[in-house]
């Protein structure tokens, strides 16, 4: 046999032997990481696909929370896990594609070492205050930060989501000064927003639109071009005088980088699947997150085109962690 037949013999053998994985995948349950606390936006998402996948399928999944390090924590360990499609990530913009700009040593390449799996949702950030907050409208903050610059505190979800770096943005387009205040999470950012310990707060549609809906917190604007259909009476921040103000934050599934291809695209079948069932795009848009899907191939072209896209806005606006 020549060495031509032996290659082939070999592709061949390979061809099947990962047509065979894909076919007997999973064996056993699927970890979902998410990257932040339980109970926020990107968990919300994460519980919801995961759950029609096990009810339709009969797979088996384990989400778990980890945060950390504006999201870094729980994609690195992933990025680092085996490469048996066992371990998923929900990713999302910030960790994906801002923090490879923002922070200085970031422990893993999301290129280089993650393979993209399906893009899930994406969802525009929405500007809050406590409900008996004086402040009513957007002018109202922009006027009195003028006034007293520093002097309103905005909380985000951490250093290097999107939801820090479009309240970053929004203030080098006004023309203003906040401090930020970083949590590690949601949960304890909505707690003291209420509270009345922090005046504003930033962070994703489905993350705050269960507060709005109960009264708890006052939406400002949202930073979409286009009204959100779940919050129609909220006017985004490009038509309160700030043309062409956009940020979004969309959310992927991602496994370490070798995972086996035939493993990836029957991942990426099963949840474009569960993305199309109406009960899911329902949950989710009431969740204030537009449904997207599509290929691996797309979902990977979307990182790369975003780590472009944010790294300028980023040295702009002077952020950066170490």
């Amino acid at each position: 046999m020549n060495v031509l037949h032996r290659y082939t013999l070999a592709a061949c053998l390979a061809l099947a032997a990962g047509s065979a994985l894909a076919q007997a995948y999973p064996t056993k349950p699927i970890k979902v990481v998410v990257p932040f606390p339980a109970g926020g936006g990107t968990d919300i998402i994460a519980r919801e696909v995961t759950n029609k996948l096990q009810g339709t399928l009969g797979w088996n999944f384990v989400v778990e929370n980890k945060p950390g390090s504006g999201g870094n924590l729980g994609v690195d360990a992933v990025a680092k896990a085996a490469a048996d499609g066992y371990t998923l990530a929900l990713g999302q913009t910030s960790n994906l594609a801002i923090n490879t700009t923002l922070y200085s040593k970031l422990p893993y390449d999301p290129v280089k070492d993650l393979a993209p799996v399906a893009l899930v949702a994406s969802s525009p950030m929405v500007m809050v205050v406590a409900a008996d907050s004086p402040l009513k409208t957007l002018a109202d903050v922009v006027n009195a930060s003028k006034a007293r610059p520093a002097s309103l505190n905005i909380a985000s979800s951490g250093n290097g989501t999107v939801a820090h770096l479009a309240g970053e943005l929004f203030q080098k387009t006004a023309g203003i000064k906040l401090t930020h205040v970083p949590y590690k999470g949601a949960a304890q950012a909505a707690t003291d927003v209420i509270g009345g310990q922090v005046q504003l707060y930033m962070s994703s549609v489905p993350t705050l639109i269960g507060h709005i809906r109960n009264g708890k917190m006052r939406a400002l604007a949202v930073t979409s071009l286009n009204r959100v259909d779940d919050l129609p009476q909220v006017p985004t921040i490009a038509e309160s005088g700030y043309k062409g103000f956009e940020a979004a934050t969309w959310f992927g599934f991602v496994a370490p980088a070798s995972t086996p291809k035939d493993i990836v695209n029957r991942l990426n079948v099963e949840v474009n699947k569960a993305l199309q069932a109406a009960d899911v795009r329902k949950k989710l848009g009431d969740q204030g997150a537009d449904v997207l899907g599509g290929s691996a191939e797309q979902f990977g072209a979307l990182i790369k085109s975003d780590i472009a896209r944010w790294a300028p806005i980023i040295k702009e606006s002077g952020a950066k962690v170490d």
